[in-house]
């Protein structure tokens, strides 16, 4: 393991299209969405640990989800948990663990990627990250992992990369789409030079650093006045102070959809961003009749190609439904057409409306 390989997981988020699961004081992340026995971050975790050094590896996290992290991942360096004192999105984020390290290993190179996503194969994504790591090491470059697409899908943002590859399987970047009509998906699939975005990237953390300093200054104004107090017992004060001086931006529209030094390393291992009940359908193991169900005392009858997900103790018992999306916990019930759940959002928006804070 390379010393100066780290990783950053990006945990911050609350999940809402997992609801009535994931809720605002414990969201997705922190959750066995797939009944596998180990959370998500746990198994985020689980996957870098076998090729970066332990105490290398860092969550950057909401302030109220810190306990939380300490609690599933005892082994993580209390010291290594970043607790953000707002959600500013995905650009603050990495600007912080970038400045921190930058203070720290000034050769680090990172990875960061999202908490919550499902990867199959991980002999192959530890090889396409090692990879990863090699060209970064060596170039000022802003690297993506790019999923090859199997479908049209029109949750996903796309990325379009050149001909000619720059070194084996590293290509250089031309077009970002975010989340296309069907139509436009169709196209995409059926041109060959188009992936998926996964959301996880890896670069030197000079080299986002001088990607602030060109396309977020304000961002980097505020983390270069405060870097000196990073690694040392004011760090906390410092960030409390940085964090309601930044814009809220993704990372993806702040820097990466901007910079010219963009490269994508096509990839294919399994990967889901499990952004969605949807995809969590596609994920779990299913019965004769095409139902995924999560719940030790789920019985189905008559129904197919549905999604339950039920606490192990509670007995559901299912008729003559067929696309649904069914979740019960202990203070919710959803049933809710699987063809309606981007609307998901929608319905919180009203639940709030209606009942306040209660069932978020």
């Amino acid at each position: 393991m390379k010393k100066n390989n780290y990783v950053a997981i990006m945990a911050g988020g609350i999940g809402s299209r997992f609801w009535p699961m994931s809720r605002t004081g414990f969201p997705k992340q922190f959750l066995d969405i797939l009944n596998h026995g180990r959370t998500l971050i746990q198994s985020t975790y689980d996957r870098f640990a076998q090729f970066i050094p332990k105490e290398n590896i860092y969550v950057v996290t909401a302030q109220q989800y810190c306990d939380i992290v300490s609690k599933q991942l005892p082994d993580i360096n209390p010291d290594n948990i970043l607790c953000e004192p707002s959600r500013k999105n995905t650009a603050p984020c990495v600007a912080y663990i970038a400045y921190k390290l930058q203070q720290l290993d000034p050769k680090s190179n990172l990875i960061c990627t999202p908490a919550d996503h499902i990867i199959l194969e991980e002999t192959s994504f530890i090889k396409v990250s090692l990879e990863a790591l090699a060209f970064t090491e060596k170039h000022n470059a802003l690297l993506t992992m790019g999923i090859k697409p199997s479908h049209p899908n029109t949750g996903y943002g796309y990325i379009q990369y050149e001909e000619q590859s720059v070194t084996d399987n590293i290509y250089k970047v031309k077009t970002f789409t975010e989340k296309p009509d069907l139509e436009l998906a169709k196209t995409f699939l059926a041109s060959g030079d188009f992936l998926w975005n996964s959301g996880i990237f890896a670069w030197q953390t000079k080299s986002i650093i001088t990607a602030f300093e060109k396309y977020l200054p304000e961002i980097h104004e505020v983390f270069d006045a405060g870097k000196k107090m990073f690694n040392t017992p004011n760090e906390k004060d410092a960030i409390e102070k940085i964090y309601p001086q930044c814009v809220n931006i993704s990372i993806d529209y702040g820097i990466i959809e901007k910079a010219d030094n963009v490269y994508v390393i096509p990839s294919s291992f399994g990967w889901s961003d499990l952004g969605t009940w949807g995809s969590a359908y596609e994920n779990l193991e299913k019965d004769y009749l095409e139902n995924a169900v999560a719940g030790d005392n789920v019985m189905v009858f008559d129904a197919r190609k549905n999604v339950v997900h039920a606490d192990n103790k509670k007995l559901v018992l299912l008729q003559g439904l067929e696309d649904f999306i069914i979740v019960d916990t202990k203070d919710v019930l959803l049933i809710c057409k699987k063809d309606k759940e981007q609307e998901i959002k929608e319905y919180l928006a009203e639940v709030k409306r209606n009942k306040g804070d209660k069932f978020l």
